[in-house]
This record gives C-alpha cells, sequence and structure tokens, in this order.
C-alpha cells in the first residue's frame, strides 16, 4: 500500500517528497499531489512503523539530512525453509510420451540409473525397467525421442545428464 504509506509519512514526518518517493517507490510528483489532496483522498494513511517496515530512528536520521534514502528495517521473523517441489504433474497429452522420452534415455546412455530417469521424466522405476527389459504392456509402440523436444523436461536437465553418464563407458 504504497499510496497510504507516502500519506502517512506526509503527515507525520518531515522528510522531502523525493525521500518518501524513494521509499514507496511513487514518482516524486505524485507525492506531491498526494500531499495537495489531489490524488488519492480518500485513501486512510498506513503507519510503516506499526507494521515493522521502519523505525523511529530511521525516520529521524533521514528528517536531519535530505541527501539519505529511508532504509526498510530488516525482519527479526525467521524466514521459512522452501518447500520441496512434489510430483511434476505432467498433462494428459504428454503422459503417452514418457515411455518413448525413457526409451530415449536407455537406448542412448544405457548405464543411466533408473533412479535419474524416473526423477527427470516423473515416473515409477516399474515403469523404466519393464521398458529396459522390453516387457512394458505397449513396447511395440515405443520409439525413442528426446524427452526435451517432447515437452517432458528442460534441455539443461537433458544435457547435464549426458555429460554426466555419457562418458563413463
Amino acid at each position: 500500500m504504497p499510496k497510504a504509506t507516502a500519506s502517512w509519512l506526509i503527515e507525520n514526518t518531515s522528510l522531502s517528497f523525493k525521500q518518501i518517493s524513494e521509499f514507496v517507490g511513487i514518482h516524486v510528483l505524485e507525492i506531491q499531489a498526494i500531499a495537495d489532496g489531489e490524488v488519492s483522498s480518500g485513501i486512510l494513511p498506513r503507519n510503516p512503523m506499526e507494521n515493522g517496515e521502519l523505525t523511529k530512528e530511521e525516520i529521524s536520521r533521514c528528517e536531519k539530512d535530505e541527501k539519505l534514502l529511508l532504509n526498510i528495517k530488516s525482519s527479526e521473523i525467521p524466514i521459512p525453509n522452501k518447500k520441496t517441489k512434489g510430483s511434476r504433474y505432467t498433462p494428459l497429452s504428454k503422459r503417452a510420451d514418457k515411455p518413448n522420452g525413457i526409451y530415449w534415455f536407455i537406448r542412448n546412455i544405457p548405464n543411466i540409473p533408473d533412479s535419474k530417469i524416473c526423477k527427470i521424466i516423473g515416473t515409477t522405476k516399474k515403469t523404466v525397467q519393464a521398458i529396459r527389459d522390453r516387457t512394458y504392456w505397449n513396447m511395440q509402440n515405443v520409439r525413442a525421442q528426446n524427452p526435451f523436444e517432447i515437452g517432458l523436461c528442460s534441455k539443461e536437465e537433458v544435457e547435464s545428464i549426458v555429460d554426466k553418464y555419457s562418458n563413463k563407458d
């Protein structure tokens, strides 16, 4: 809510329009229009100190020198750990292409572990093993296709697998 924060800073501090503009990310002319009451007259001011964005010391430090810019307060709240990706969603139209991508890896990089194929294509070890043993239920229709070209994974993933396992003969 940059306009609400700007409105509060205009009303309650002696910061310059440029300082407020840099802090909230709004053009200086719009800050001046807010101060004149031409823009956002119905917006309730939002106190950045109550919301943990600024401290009183930071505001008073910048009020003394117009050349200084406001710095947002660092939070003491720990950043949550990133959640790991779940299983990759494959559209229905691409699911029939998975055996083709698996077969491409098996033909072009025979020493690649099944677990790597499972991870990059998003399939099960049982399916990879069935294609490797040629016992897959639809093996007569499976043909080797680059998984990147059929949209099952990124080009970088394929290149990294090829680089890692192709020269281990």
